[in-house]
């Protein structure tokens, strides 16, 4: 679990409200379900109509990511992998073949397969590489989702600060409703840059960071089956692996 994305919300928007209320605000007077409607519905429209269907699905399928990202530890692959070189070194290839179903993650069930089928280094290589970019390419566009919405959401809340200000012309008739009118105006214009700044823009930061780890951490895994199927030494292949991590 990604304890500090939990962490972050909660210390961006205490923040905020806690500020409001040294202000002397009330917090009640930044709620507006319309307001919301009107920023959240809007921005939502607005990358419908930029990415496809499926971009959009996935999007919301990694939004999990954000505290609990895909399971990836560096330094446990590379132990796997080097005990797949020495009972390769030992046994052969074909003594890997028994690990395969043990094997969680598809990818490399995949790659240990063609390992274990006797495929060229080189055809192993591609295969895989072309597979991580494949399905980097798809995820970053994903994560592209909520990066636009970041940009959409400001304006939106302009908008609907525009609309509450017609609203707010069409009383001038009664003065006692203006400032109130105003001020709820406004709120829109709060959640567009408020939703931007502390929600879509950092989870579009976050989740491209975490796509990018999980394909560098395939690419080390690709590394280290294309060197098994070459015979190198475990030690050499070690230390090629380690350095992937190494910063």
């Amino acid at each position: 679990m990604d304890i500090l994305t939990i962490v972050g919300v909660v210390v961006a928007l205490g923040s905020i409200l806690l500020g409001q209320m040294l202000e002397g605000g009330h917090i009640s007077s930044i709620i507006q379900g319309t307001a919301f409607l009107i920023v959240m519905g809007g921005t939502t429209g607005a990358v419908m109509l930029q990415f496809p269907l499926k971009v959009f699905i996935r999007s919301l399928k990694m939004l999990p990511w954000m505290v609990l990202p895909p399971k990836g530890d560096p330094q446990e692959t590379i132990k796997q992998i080097l005990e797949w070189s020495d009972t390769a070194r030992k046994n052969g290839l074909l003594a890997l073949e028994a690990m395969i179903e043990s094997v969680p993650d598809p990818f490399v069930k995949k790659g240990l397969q063609m390992l274990v089928d006797g495929t060229d280094p080189e055809k192993i290589r591609s295969t895989l590489e072309q597979e991580i970019g494949a399905v980097e390419h798809h995820d970053t566009q994903a994560a592209k989702v909520y990066e636009s919405s970041g940009g959409y959401s400001p304006t939106v809340g302009i908008l609907g600060a525009v609309l509450g200000l017609i609203h707010v012309m069409e009383n001038l008739a009664d003065p006692s409703k203006l400032g109130g009118g105003i001020a709820v105006a406004f709120v829109a214009t709060v959640y567009g840059v408020g939703a931007a700044n502390l929600f879509f823009l950092p989870v579009a930061n976050k989740l491209k960071s975490i796509v990018h780890n999980r394909a560098k951490l395939q690419e080390m895994q690709v590394d280290g089956l294309v060197a098994i199927a070459e015979g190198e030494n475990p030690r050499i292949i070690e230390g090629r692996l380690q350095s992937y991590f190494a910063h």
